[in-house]
């Protein structure tokens, strides 16, 4: 038990409090941090601060698995920008439209053009929005269908690839919370082991498909259809002068434009962990290598195309690269501040008390199912996954490890209920960016978008709850075809034809 007592919850209570109530997550774990530092320092203020710059800060910036994955974070931001900035993003969704011909293939091919573009899930609605508003808007489908479809495809893909911004981040928390209860594991191995436990990314993105088979929409959803197409012929627009600046603005990049850096990345990932697979092993430096190089390698391939179709000369490329690098200073920012909530969680035995605390009075079984209501009611009001991830993290895995409940399930209620909150959120940046990628009004993006949120929502919940009693990962096959009963029978009862 903590020798701090009841002071030892204060930096976490006091952190999910602030970004509830601002909905500043940075600003809510710096004064969680620093309340902390407080303690420890017996309510000395300089003290305080100065043990919160010198013992936390400084030594979580110094360490060498966070320096790695400082510079990883950067790397993935430069490729990122290079890759939007070079066309083939854009020449990819603009490839998935030649197999458009009516509204339902339409929608199909936004879902499939969001899942392709993996590698950031702000940068997807940038991306894809502006590429299917004229589509959407000729074949008559509402904009707020296409706002969903990008929120949808946004984060749900990012949190399932160990390999791009959200992974990395995932996977350092992880090895920071493990340590500091004392558990010795590769964090790689631990996202992978936590993978098929991300229910809600899982069914989320099989969602869109299941909604567009039927043909029909529901609530709010089907209103705004409704509208839409009884304002069509008054506010018919000439879609030619649009689609062709779409075109035109990457006239010199192709599909190869996005194959090549991509087709490099993967390889040189396959490459270089194929390598430790079949000699030494792979460790977590190993995995930190690998990425490393294979998003500097496949930067250089960005690079590449935008001379030889854009005649962009290779030092803009990089000043480019140098832009894109410091989009994710915020998010590096963010890690250093959770890394040292965590290691002041640490000092007060934050975990060990809560455990104390609740004893046998919940049992261990129900603490992912309690953890993803309460990841999902906080993310939901800060519109930050990111910053849930952070802060939930640094109470559950000591919790969950002192009162003996399953480590992997837990995690993955952490992550599952963020992203749920985060998609829902009106407050979120994703729920933003896709309002603007597919000029939807806000608040009617929020509203269609709830009602659909809301059935995967509800079945990851009864998927936690179901796990209490029976654990396997193969619960989720059960849950997708429940999804589509429960799905194809609200369509059928209240749905209506909005294609007609």
């Amino acid at each position: 038990m903590s020798e701090y007592g009841i002071l030892s919850v204060i930096p976490p209570a006091l952190s999910i409090f602030l970004a509830i109530m601002t909905r500043n997550i940075m600003l809510s774990i710096i004064m969680g941090a620093f309340s902390g530092t407080l303690i420890l320092s017996n309510f000395n203020p300089f003290f305080a601060i100065a043990e919160l710059v010198e013992e936390h800060i400084f030594i979580q910036i110094t360490s060498g698995s966070n320096a790695q994955i400082i510079v990883i974070m950067f790397a993935i931001g430069g490729f990122i920008h290079l890759l939007d900035k070079s066309g083939g993003a854009s020449a990819f969704s603009l490839a998935t439209t030649k197999f458009v011909s009516n509204a339902t293939r339409a929608q199909f091919a936004a879902w499939m053009a969001g899942i392709g573009i993996f590698f950031t899930d702000s940068g997807n609605a940038l991306i894809v929005g502006p590429l299917f508003k004229p589509v959407f808007r000729q074949l008559n489908v509402c904009r707020e269908k296409l706002a969903y479809i990008l929120d949808t495809t946004a984060s749900p893909v990012s949190i399932l690839v160990p390999f791009i911004s959200w992974g990395i981040y995932i996977m350092t928390l992880i090895e920071n919370t493990y340590g500091d209860v004392g558990i010795e594991a590769d964090p790689f191995q631990v996202l992978l082991s936590v993978w098929p436990y991300q229910f809600y990314a899982f069914l989320a993105l099989l969602s869109i498909p299941m909604f567009l088979s039927t043909g029909r929409d529901y609530g709010p959803m089907a209103r705004a259809q409704i509208k839409y197409n009884e304002e069509i012929n008054k506010n018919q627009k000439d879609l030619s002068q649009e689609q062709v600046s779409i075109k035109s603005s990457d006239d010199n990049s192709t599909l190869a434009t996005f194959l090549l850096p991509l087709g490099i990345l993967l390889s040189t990932m396959a490459i270089y962990m194929g390598y430790f697979v079949s000699t030494e092993g792979v460790k977590s430096i190993h995995m930190r290598g690998g990425i490393l190089t294979a998003y500097i390698f496949a930067s250089i391939a960005c690079g590449y195309m935008m001379k030889k179709q854009k005649k962009i000369s290779y030092d803009e490329s990089f000043s480019e690269y140098v832009k894109g690098m410091q989009n994710l200073v915020f998010l590096c920012l963010l890690m250093v501040l959770a890394w040292s909530l965590s290691s002041i969680c640490k000092d007060l035995k934050t975990g060990y008390y809560i455990a104390s605390v609740i004893g046998d009075s919940i049992s261990p079984s129900l603490i992912p199912l309690i953890v993803f209501s309460l990841g999902a009611i906080m993310s939901f009001a800060t519109g930050s996954s990111y910053g849930t991830f952070a802060i939930l993290l640094v109470i559950v895995v000591p919790l969950a490890y002192a009162l003996n409940a399953p480590l992997e399930l837990t995690i993955a209620a952490v992550l599952c209920g963020g992203l749920f909150g985060d998609h829902t959120s009106p407050i979120s940046d994703t729920t933003l960016l896709a309002s603007m990628g597919a000029d939807c009004p806000h608040i009617d993006h929020v509203t269609t978008q709830f009602s659909y949120a809301i059935i995967p929502g509800s079945m990851t919940f009864m998927t936690f709850l179901v796990m209490a009693f029976y654990q396997s990962p193969y619960i989720i096959f059960a849950m997708i075809i429940m999804q589509l009963i429960v799905i194809k029978s609200v369509m059928k009862i209240i749905g209506v034809d909005t294609f007609k």
